[in-house]
């Protein structure tokens, strides 16, 4: 009884998990495409991993690391292979308040909060397959657990009250 009620909980379930995956899933498109954010057109701007996103605009998490990339190199290039935090270090420690120090400093801040905000898209969006997945799963077991739960069930058994009874009842009818 246990098993089919488990098994009945988690085909419940499933589904509602599924739905759940599909629209985390419409929830980040819709943002990512709210943000309009697009990948420059002209190839060359672009290193040779990410030229296949040329002039196409971020709608997925996939396209959100992409493009997550894509500023990381830009924040090498205007910080000269240095973090945010390295950057900064250096401007407070070396009590060096220039203004070339300052704009890479900024940048650097910058780039590494818009690709913080892009890896979370791309990781929420891995996260509602990995609920659609779940969500099949529960279906699949739940459905194993309820068959199992079915075929296991205890049968009534009828035992005739005399041997007589029990030839008549297989007496070909006639």
């Amino acid at each position: 009884m246990l098993m089919a009620v488990v098994g009945a909980g988690m085909v419940a379930a499933g589904p509602v998990l599924v739905y759940e995956g599909v629209h985390g899933q419409s929830m980040i498109k819709n943002e990512l495409k709210a943000q309009e954010i697009a990948f420059p057109a002209d190839k060359a701007q672009l290193p040779d991993a990410l030229k296949k996103y040329a002039g196409q605009h971020v709608t997925t998490g996939t396209d959100a690391k992409a493009y997550a990339d894509l500023i990381a190199t830009h924040v090498a290039k205007a910080t000269g292979g240095k973090t945010y935090s390295q950057v900064s270090e250096e401007w407070i420690a070396g009590g060096r308040k220039d203004e070339q120090l300052g704009q890479a400093r900024q940048t650097a801040f910058m780039g590494e909060t818009l690709r913080g905000s892009l890896m979370s898209a791309y990781q929420a969006e891995q996260v509602t397959w990995l609920v659609v997945g779940l969500g099949a799963l529960f279906v699949a077991l739940g459905a194993v657990l309820g068959v199992t739960a079915f075929s296991l069930r205890t049968r009534k058994i009828v035992v005739p009250s005399s041997p007589a009874a029990l030839v008549g009842e297989h007496q070909p009818v006639g």
